[in-house]
């Protein structure tokens, strides 16, 4: 049976962000931000658990094959927005294989909601966030575990997702306005606030051995 990692270690920092002031209308924003490959996905979906099933926005399903980057204008205005003014938002995700975006999804507001991606905490997102969430992992070891994951018949799209990514970062980074940083251990997490804590002397967030790797 495959292990599954306990969320208790979690809990403290789902409460503390359970604990933010609202950020959009009646919704706490947390973005999690890091380079492709760094885990945002399995760290998220672990984190919405230890929230009480709190929603995940994909980043992946917001962006497209011809908008890397340049999604935000839909974001806003089919997610943000909506969620501002206290009404449900009404979304496509991207499907990846058939190139076009698919059926529409309904995301109610919510107490907590979880953005996941690679630009999550650029500056057109950051009015909105109540806290922002780096995972702190070289690109290097980052796309280098993307790539291992996705295989080589994706290895041209890598190509150019790492150009792509490096422009982003470059004229929008953003761990530099980071409230929390995460680290990626061989037995769980940690943790530290702001963005020049060292992972060193982060508090420990031991998720116990099998941690999935996203």
């Amino acid at each position: 049976m495959e292990h599954q990692p306990s969320l208790q270690p979690l809990r403290p920092l789902a409460r503390e962000l359970a604990a933010l002031p609202p950020s959009l209308g009646p919704v706490r924003l947390i973005g999690i931000d890091g380079h492709a490959g760094s885990g945002k996905s399995t760290f998220a979906g672990l984190l919405a658990e230890a929230l009480g099933g709190a929603p995940v926005l994909h980043l992946d399903d917001v962006a497209t094959h011809e908008e890397l980057f340049g999604w935000d204008g839909r974001l806003r205005a089919q997610v943000l927005e909506p969620l501002a003014a206290g009404r449900p938002a009404h979304w496509a995700p991207y499907d990846w294989v058939g190139r076009r975006f698919g059926p529409a999804r309904v995301l109610e507001p919510a107490p907590v909601l979880l953005v996941e991606g690679v630009g999550a905490g650029r500056r057109a997102l950051r009015p909105w966030l109540a806290r922002l969430l780096w995972m702190e992992m070289p690109h290097a070891r980052s796309w280098g575990r993307g790539r291992n994951r996705d295989g080589r018949e994706l290895s041209d799209f890598w190509d150019e997702w790492e150009r792509a990514e490096l422009a982003h970062f470059s004229d929008d980074p953003s761990r530099p306005f980071a409230d929390t940083l995460v680290r990626q251990s061989g037995t769980g997490y940690e943790w530290s606030s702001g963005a020049a804590a060292t992972p060193a002397t982060a508090t420990s967030l031991t998720e116990g051995d099998g941690l999935p790797q996203a």
